[in-house]
């Protein structure tokens, strides 16, 4: 499950980078729009998992990171989270 966490966010990482990129050098027409469109999609997706998550994230030690975390890796961090949670209360 790490394994795939991990690559999860490598992937997600890429996507932002490329969708960053071509807001200063646009690909080939019709793609730039796509690409654009794909990435405003998913930053409105990963604002409702913030809005959505709140009180978990508030009882974290960072939360503000972990919002930006959440904004940028979506669903692979918080899965994170909720392991890493699911294991604290394990501990309990």
């Amino acid at each position: 499950m790490r394994l795939f966490l991990g690559l999860g966010k490598v992937v997600a990482l890429l996507f932002w980078l490329t969708v960053t990129v071509n807001l200063f050098v646009p690909f080939a027409a019709p793609f730039d729009v796509l690409l654009n469109g794909a990435g405003a999609l998913l930053l409105l997706v990963h604002l409702g998992e913030v809005l959505l998550f709140n009180p978990l994230l508030q009882r974290q030690a960072r939360p503000w990171l972990d919002r930006l975390q959440l904004l940028l890796f979506g669903v692979f961090h918080l899965l994170g989270l909720s392991r890493r949670a699911a294991q604290e209360h394990s501990h309990a």
